[in-house]
């Protein structure tokens, strides 16, 4: 069983932005599954270097169709945001520093704060876009899952 499972409680009704939930999820579990076999050091950094990278990607898709339907909490979100990158790079500090620790409080960090984030913020987000007729699709991502050519229609 997985340390953190997707459900269709976490799902936010947008294809972009539950993928990227889920690739951040099997990270988690990823680490996890390390720190249980006893090679959570050897590959905590690795993971922790994916998970800042694909987390700033994610962050900044996810604001940047915040700021693309005037999302009135936009501030607030994006200051969410920049709490976990920072947790999650004093934790990449700690580990370059040798700490042992490191791989577990990282799993147990973002399970916790993707589960409450996820349920929480983004999904507020997604009632906020729908009650102003805006629906959750991101600029462009029709355009990724249309045929060539078709129509695309901004909210």
């Amino acid at each position: 069983m997985a340390y953190f499972e997707w459900g269709d409680d976490l799902s936010v009704g947008n294809s972009l932005i539950d993928h990227d939930h889920q690739r951040l999820i099997a990270l988690v579990n990823d680490l996890h599954t390390a720190t249980t076999q006893g090679e959570g050091r050897e590959v905590v950094g690795g993971i922790l270097t994916e998970l800042i990278t694909y987390t700033r990607a994610h962050f900044q898709r996810e604001e940047h169709h915040m700021q693309a339907v005037r999302y009135p909490k936009l501030a607030e979100h994006r200051r969410l945001h920049q709490e976990l990158l920072e947790k999650v790079l004093e934790l990449e500090t700690r580990h370059k520093a040798g700490h042992v620790t490191v791989a577990a409080q990282v799993s147990t960090l973002l399970r916790d704060w993707l589960s409450i984030h996820i349920r929480r913020a983004d999904k507020e987000f997604a009632a906020s876009s729908a009650a102003r007729g805006l629906g959750s699709t991101y600029p462009g991502e029709r355009a990724l899952v249309q045929p060539p050519g078709a129509k695309t229609r901004m909210p």
